[in-house]
């Protein structure tokens, strides 16, 4: 299946992590257990590209270098001018847009390539597969983002709440999304996690909010 790399070059962001984590963007450390990507493991993303996006966007940074390698699977509708907003350099970025069914090959394949692996199944995975390409990608030390349920993940994010601001009176454009983001995991990751960001902010990136933003909050229960 041919690879397409990107077309742009993107700026280097300033991210931190633990030694041996992958680093991703400052307002979405807190979501993480060491504020990173743990190498050989998979972390589930349900309901939202953008913050699967984002998520991955700090393998591209000063840190990493130019050594740093991710691949796309099984995601066409990913945008390369949102990608490059968030951080990424396209001229590292592989493309596998339509594997098929021939998905898992395609996975453990690059698994041994790049550092970063983000996908999108064709269906339902089952445990056996899952915990088949798990084993891949502990060996190759390469962290596996997916879009929906994954048997196994340690960790499992989406979003709570969001509300796009920008737009009034019928015109105008959309400037950014505040969101609030929850990861729930395992083991020592068991207690929720929350953090209220810009997803994406104006500039096209993710970023905390500063203390003079108010977060978003939940509407209340109706009694019925």
């Amino acid at each position: 299946m041919p690879l397409r790399p990107g077309t742009a070059p993107t700026p280097s962001l300033p991210i931190i992590a633990e030694p041996e984590l992958l680093p991703v963007l400052p307002a979405l450390a807190p979501l993480l257990p060491g504020g990173g990507l743990r190498p050989g493991t998979a972390v589930s993303v349900t309901g939202d590209t953008g913050l699967l996006l984002a998520l991955g966007a700090g393998t591209f940074t000063e840190q990493t270098g130019d050594t740093a390698w991710a691949a796309a699977v099984g995601l066409p509708e990913i945008g390369l001018a949102a990608a490059a907003g968030y951080g990424y350099d396209l001229r590292r970025l592989l493309l596998a847009d339509h594997p098929g069914p021939h998905w898992p090959d395609v996975v453990a394949a690059l698994a041994g390539a790049v550092g970063l692996i983000l996908l999108r199944p064709t269906g339902p995975v089952a445990p056996a597969l899952a915990a088949r390409l798990t084993a891949v990608l502990r060996r190759s030390r390469c962290a596996l983002l997916v879009a929906g349920p994954w048997p196994g993940a340690v960790q499992r994010l989406s979003i709570r709440t969001g509300r796009w601001f920008g737009l009034g009176d019928g015109h105008g454009q959309l400037t950014g999304r505040q969101v609030e983001a929850v990861a729930e995991g395992r083991g020592t990751a068991t207690r929720p996690r929350t953090a209220h960001l810009w997803l994406p902010d104006a500039k096209g990136t993710a970023r905390p909010l500063t203390p003079t933003e108010t977060p978003l909050t939940r509407p209340a229960l109706e009694a019925v």
